[in-house]
């Protein structure tokens, strides 16, 4: 069903807008706020991997110092398609004030955020990426049946940094969110036991980092992510399409957002899986 001036209230088209679609995708999107993003302009992209590192050793005074090399891999990420349509009348797009544009622009832009995001936290999509669950990260586990202290997102710290990376953020469902957020500091006070950021009003931390939160992020689960060791890979010819040929006959405009995205976890076990039993 196409939208029309009378259901639509007037207001939409986006002619010539990239951004209209992807900055607002990004900014809604969770993955894109925890990751590192990068824009190429190539087929694929290659991240390199130092898998050893090359090799140093006490050496007496003017003997000979053994030569050693790093054993080197690298993880190649070519993008996938993530494409929306939508379609709307002829009177409706010419009726439209510029400043209406956002409407349908922001709607394929929240819906591409929350398939990125689906596929970010999720296994492996099909005609797309393989996410979080299709890796084999590090762990730490609450032994209780749900999050009633914060030890394990400290296990989650040290353990990353046992790899040599630093967790940036955690990641978590609106239902454990919330039962985090309502931890107290001790039995009797009303004190939250988790912290704030003063430059985000209204965002919780954990161990000083914020705990942000997605819907699609499974039960009992939260991820601690370093920034670094995970990256979100953009093809740069993400534009928004309008064609007035495909519905001729009913005078109806078509508009096409599609961008190409890719993720890239070169250093599984940086990442850390937080569950509870």
């Amino acid at each position: 069903m196409a939208l029309t001036t009378g259901s639509a209230n007037q207001s939409f088209l986006p002619q010539q807008a990239g951004d209209l679609i992807v900055r607002p995708a990004l900014a809604a999107s969770i993955a894109a706020q925890v990751s590192t993003v990068v824009h190429v302009e190539s087929h694929d992209f290659r991240i390199p991997i130092v898998s050893a590192d090359p090799t140093a050793a006490w050496v007496a005074e003017g003997a000979e110092i053994t030569p050693s090399d790093p054993t080197l891999t690298e993880l190649v990420v070519t993008p996938f398609k993530l494409a929306g349509l939508t379609i709307v009348s002829r009177e409706l797009a010419e009726d439209s004030s510029p400043q209406a544009a956002k409407v349908v622009g922001d709607g394929l832009a929240r819906d591409i955020a929350r398939k990125l995001d689906s596929a970010y936290f999720g296994n492996t999509v099909a005609n797309g990426p393989s996410g979080l669950l299709s890796l084999t990260t590090s762990t730490a586990v609450e032994a209780a049946s749900s999050f009633t202290t914060v030890d394990a997102f400290a296990s989650a710290l040290f353990t990353a940094e046992g790899v040599g990376a630093n967790v940036d953020s955690f990641v978590t469902s609106p239902a454990e969110a919330l039962a985090l957020a309502t931890l107290k500091e001790q039995s009797g006070s009303t004190k939250p036991l988790l912290g704030s950021d003063p430059s985000v009003p209204g965002r919780r931390t954990v161990y000083g980092r914020p705990l942000l939160v997605s819907s699609a992020v499974g039960v009992k689960t939260a991820w601690a992510i370093p920034k670094d060791r995970v990256f979100l890979v953009i093809r740069s010819d993400a534009r928004i399409e309008v064609d007035r040929s495909a519905f001729f006959t009913s005078d109806r405009v078509a508009i096409k957002a599609t961008m190409r995205v890719g993720l890239a976890f070169p250093h599984p076990l940086a990442i850390v899986k937080v569950t509870h039993a």
